[in-house]
């Protein structure tokens, strides 16, 4: 009496009044959660492109600092001439231009949105576009059962009748013992009534005239409905609920308990869920009339959907609150395996930090889970290197769902799971999994082939203009480079229409073999363009037949060759999309008639050229036989990269390279933490009337058990 009751205070049984002293915001558990809230994760998706993004930044300040120690050597102002690229500010502006790839972010938004509405069509509805790329990595699914794995539409099969009791007024005091709002009934309650019609005298029975008096709902600490009822002058108890907890009401004889225990037994070994039925008249004692059983089927696709789902890598674990007998019936009906463990072997089975992490590896499922258990094992997977999807429908999943890698909605759940949820399906059931992790993955390969794509011409403009600053003093103008770039990144949005593969197994971001193949490519792309610019240099300038000019050529050589990589780090698996052609030939046409008329090419007082044997028009233009060389050229390049792009991608070391260790064990913080987990802040007053908080091992739950 008096005392103070802390938010998160468990209460176990029993009513109490009290006052309110402060609101949840202001409690101090309240300011802890809204720190938490306020810590925003970026995602795992934001974090890869933070960290490309601000790579990328670092490369093109060390090529811009390169290009000016280049530039001071050979005496050059720092904005003058105007006229003229050949300045220290435009080296800056340049390199800035290509090194800084503003095109990603929304390449890669767009990607995910348009698969987004492509998953959408398939009655998966994205909360968070991020979940895509979560969903492409994920490598272990824990599901929910009732109402996810199974149909949610509970029957009663043939009950079992006590001996000496008759099974109508059983199914009568069954259905006295449900509740009586029609609007929101609990689906045991819905189907005990519904099964009434089979039972023609059980009706008579309830036709009698029967008063309710009063009604006590489920709740977990008796685990039984209560309604006590009246009917000619006499007052009966109707009582139905947990087997055990039914049984403990009784005052049976040894042999009736053990033949009702038996019978309970059988039921969960054949996946049936069991509720006693028992009822008192007057004040006489309780009288023990049978158990019903209840079935809630497999859906009819989901052992064919968890089948598909561990062929793509992704093993399913199942977490339900029925009992271990029901969940292992499951199991062997949907093939999940029979690995199934009771949710208190992570609590009190006494275990350390990494032998539960080991357990709950290995398990196939765990049967009597509350919601912290559920969320136990999300957090274990995830601490062992697991990327977690869960799937649920209750209220009881949302933390769960929540604290998953990608937390999916099934068809039919609440508002809460909803909430907490990244993917809601609208469809029932798991099969619409199996496909929005294979449409997750297609989304991934475009958006992984686009970031080798733009990183490679990121490197292979910094690389060629900076030697080209260095040794030669030329450059690219600043207006051709601004088109370039446009080029590059109009183009590339119609990567979010292209065909793509699916991988066999959970994908990752393995951004070291990324960056090594997008040097590689970016230092041949470059090679290329130094060749080009090279030949020009011969008595009868190269490639170029009759009259051409420096810039045009070279910005029409860059053009073609960095659109035309995208088919290559796009991978061959599937034919390119037509969108991606008519954009990628769209802007091809645009530059070619570009470098045939000779816009913004400045004229030639950009360009160094030695030899001065074959013409450069001071209007920029180059003729039709030079301009079919350059693409001869550059498509000759584009095959001899796409040759080292598949020899890059067949070296076993590289294509391992950066992949995350899925089994990443740390027994020293997984036994720190559960020790830790096993205590708990206990508030007291000192005999001096001092309020203290002490560090206490948390007290055991009382078991349930009888």
């Amino acid at each position: 009496m008096g005392e103070v009751a802390y938010y998160t205070t468990g209460c176990k049984r029993g009513k109490a009044y009290a006052i309110a002293l402060t609101n949840a915001p202001h409690s101090f558990v309240g300011r802890t959660a809204s720190l938490v809230q306020g810590a925003k994760d970026q995602g795992h998706f934001k974090a890869i492109m933070n960290s490309i993004g601000t790579a990328l930044l670092v490369l093109v300040m060390f090529f811009i600092l390169a290009a000016w120690i280049g530039g001071f050597f050979r005496h050059l102002k720092i904005a003058t001439p105007s006229d003229s690229s050949v300045n220290l500010l435009h080296y800056a502006l340049i390199l800035l231009i290509v090194g800084v790839p503003v095109g990603l972010p929304v390449v890669t938004t767009t990607t995910l949105a348009v698969g987004a509405a492509y998953l959408a069509k398939q009655k998966a509805i994205v909360q968070k576009l991020t979940a895509i790329e979560s969903l492409a990595g994920v490598d272990v699914l824990c599901s929910d059962k009732t109402g996810t794995l199974t149909a949610n539409q509970l029957s009663i099969r043939e009950p079992y009748v006590a001996e000496g009791q008759d099974v109508n007024w059983m199914m009568a005091v069954a259905a006295l013992a449900s509740s009586h709002n029609l609007k929101s009934l609990d689906p045991i309650d819905k189907v005990t009534i519904l099964t009434i019609k089979r039972y023609p005298k059980a009706r008579e029975i309830l036709g009698q005239g029967w008063r309710t008096e009063k009604f006590t709902p489920f709740d977990p600490v008796s685990k039984r409905i209560t309604a006590v009822c009246h009917m000619g002058g006499d007052r009966y108890t109707c009582a139905k609920g947990a087997p055990k907890a039914i049984l403990n009401l009784s005052e049976c004889d040894q042999q009736t308990a053990a033949l009702f225990r038996e019978k309970d037994r059988e039921f969960a070994r054949r996946g049936f869920r069991s509720l006693g039925v028992a009822y008192q008249k007057n004040d006489e004692p309780w009288t023990l009339l049978g158990l019903l059983s209840m079935f809630d089927p497999p859906r009819e696709d989901t052992a064919q959907t968890i089948i598909e789902a561990q062929q793509l890598g992704v093993p399913v674990k199942m977490l339900t609150g029925d009992a271990m007998a029901i969940a292992k019936e499951t199991c062997k009906m949907l093939a999940l395996g029979t690995k199934v463990y009771n949710s208190q072997k992570l609590i009190h089975g006494g275990l350390t930090g990494t032998t539960q992490h080991d357990l709950v590896e290995r398990a196939d499922g765990f049967a009597e889970v509350f919601p912290e258990h559920k969320y136990q094992v999300v957090e274990m997977l995830q601490q062992r290197g697991h990327l977690t999807a869960m799937t649920g429908d209750g209220v009881n999943d949302a933390p769960s769902l929540k604290k998953a890698d990608c937390g999916i909605a099934v068809e039919g759940a609440s508002e809460a799971a909803q909430a907490a949820a990244d993917i809601v399906f609208l469809a029932p059931g798991l099969s619409t999994i199996v496909l929005a992790i294979k449409t997750s993955r297609q989304i991934f390969q475009r958006m992984k082939g686009y970031i080798q794509y733009r990183i490679a011409l990121c490197i292979h403009l910094e690389i060629y203009l900076v030697t080209s600053m260095i040794i030669i003093n030329e450059t690219i103008r600043a207006e051709l480079i601004v088109f370039i770039a446009l080029f590059a990144d109009l183009a590339t949005v119609a990567v979010a229409y292209d065909n793509a593969h699916s991988e066999q197994r959970p994908v990752e971001w393995q951004l070291p073999k990324i960056w090594i193949i997008s040097v590689v490519l970016g230092i041949l792309l470059a090679l290329a363009t130094w060749v080009v610019r090279g030949a020009m240099y011969l008595p009868n300038g190269g490639i170029v037949q009759n009259f051409g000019s420096v810039q045009e050529i070279l910005f029409l050589e860059v053009a073609l060759t960095e659109n035309w990589l995208i088919f290559v780090t796009r991978g061959g698996k599937t034919w390119p999309s037509f969108q991606l052609i008519g954009a990628i030939l769209g802007v091809d046409a645009l530059a070619t008639i570009f470098a045939v008329f000779g816009w913004l090419s400045g004229g030639v007082s950009d360009a160094t050229n030695p030899a001065d044997h074959w013409g450069q028009r001071q209007d920029g233009w180059v003729d039709i036989v030079t301009v079919v060389v350059i693409w001869a050229y550059s498509i000759g390049v584009t095959v001899v990269i796409a040759i080292v792009y598949y020899l890059l991608n067949k070296i076993t070391w590289l294509d391992d390279l950066g992949r995350k260790d899925r089994q990443h064990k740390d027994p020293v913080i997984e036994n720190t933490i559960a020790a830790l987990s096993k205590l708990a802040i206990e508030h007291a007053h000192g005999k001096d009337g001092v309020e203290r908080y002490t560090l206490a091992t948390k007290a055991a739950e009382e078991s349930d058990d009888e």
